[in-house]
């Protein structure tokens, strides 16, 4: 029997071209591939030959209780099978892979970790926003608008460092977010973005200020799952994006 081992697999932010070469390896040669909802089904090419079971997980929708996933994991590897979790994005990036490795280890599990492109870069990329730029910010901060026990971030401390801030899981509570970092003294006028299916062909944004952001997301009907980005950088945008912000702002 061969020794038991899961592949902690991140699959980019949705455009398969992004997916890395170590991760179509890992996927050839897995005997099953346990794939999140938010995966993009064509990387689901690279792995012929083994069973998908999905175990789907989406912030605020029903999903696979974590422990039965952890579970699975286990004992597909004790039976000997060569284990592809794959997940969404980076799954060390809210990806719950912290969670899945430390559960792995517990149980005598080798774990390979395999790192995808996060979400948090390359969906505000797609549409021209450096989430860092060294005349407009000095860093980035990445944060879940969606938290376990329904807790809120320290807003006023993110709005006090200064940073991008790139909000994963936060479009159902977006008009409650706006408020919270206006009240932390966010000025009303700092450029903002919405991006709906980053890096895919269906992909729909919008561009404007802060204090717009929920009009805008209802009047261009954009729906999860999407990206917020908040921040200086977020106005250099595409100039086909800032159209919208335009006729937005107007």
């Amino acid at each position: 029997m061969r020794t038991p081992k899961v592949s902690l697999i991140g699959a980019g932010p949705g455009d398969p071209d992004l997916l890395t070469l170590k991760a179509v390896r890992a996927l050839a040669e897995a005997d099953v591939v346990l794939v999140d909802d938010l995966v993009n089904r064509e990387i689901l090419s690279h792995a012929p030959q083994a069973r998908v079971v999905e175990v789907g997980k989406r912030g605020g929708c029903k999903s696979t209780p974590q422990h039965f996933i952890n579970h699975m994991m286990i004992a597909l590897a004790q039976r000997g099978k060569h284990v592809a979790r794959l997940k969404g994005g980076d799954p060390f990036l809210f990806g719950r892979g912290g969670e899945e490795m430390l559960a792995l280890r517990a149980a005598g599990i080798e774990v390979d970790i395999i790192p995808g492109i996060t979400s948090g870069t390359a969906v505000p990329a797609s549409i021209g926003i450096p989430v860092t730029h060294r005349e407009y910010t000095h860093g980035v901060t990445f944060v879940t608008g969606h938290t376990r026990n329904d807790m809120s971030p320290n807003w006023r401390a993110l709005v006090d460092s200064g940073t991008t801030l790139v909000i994963y899981m936060g479009l159902k509570h977006l008009p409650e977010i706006v408020s919270s970092l206006l009240d932390a003294g966010l000025a009303k006028d700092t450029p903002a973005a919405v991006i709906q299916q980053g890096t895919l062909p269906q992909q729909q944004q919008v561009v404007t200020h802060v204090a717009n952001l929920p009009l805008a997301v209802k009047q261009y009907g954009i729906v999860s799952p999407a990206l917020i980005v908040v921040g200086e950088v977020a106005g250099l945008a595409h100039l086909n994006q800032l159209a919208v912000h335009q006729r937005i702002a107007a």
